[in-house]
């Protein structure tokens, strides 16, 4: 199957399962905080750890699960107007804790995912 085609119906695939994650936590957790997208960018960034440590130097050769699903399912651009909603909601500290929670929390869950990959897959 072609690169470009696996990225699309990976991204399609990654879109759709963001999209749940976004909706059953804001179910679960209610909308003044935007713990769907922190929470689609801290675990698709384990995912990430895990699968560059599983696959090595393979990483870049997986169109379909690190580019396509992987890309749909974090948003760095839903990040940013979630941001900007806190601080238009006046709630600038909110604000301030979503982006460090968001930094920290996708560098800290991808370190944590080589760690764990390179561990089963040393």
């Amino acid at each position: 199957m072609p690169n470009v085609l696996q990225v699309a119906l990976g991204g399609a695939l990654g879109a759709a399962l963001r999209y749940l994650v976004v909706v059953q936590m804001g179910r679960w957790m209610g909308p003044a905080f935007p713990w769907g997208t922190l929470t689609v960018n801290v675990a698709g960034s384990f995912a990430m750890g895990v699968l560059a440590a599983a696959l090595g130097p393979r990483a870049g050769m997986t169109p379909l699960l690190m580019t396509g699903v992987l890309g749909g399912f974090t948003t760095y651009s839903a990040f940013s107007l979630d941001t900007l909603a806190l601080v238009e909601r006046a709630a600038p500290l909110q604000a301030l804790g979503y982006v460090a929670a968001t930094l920290a929390g996708a560098i800290g869950g991808c370190a944590a995912g080589l760690v764990l990959g390179r561990a089963v897959w040393p």
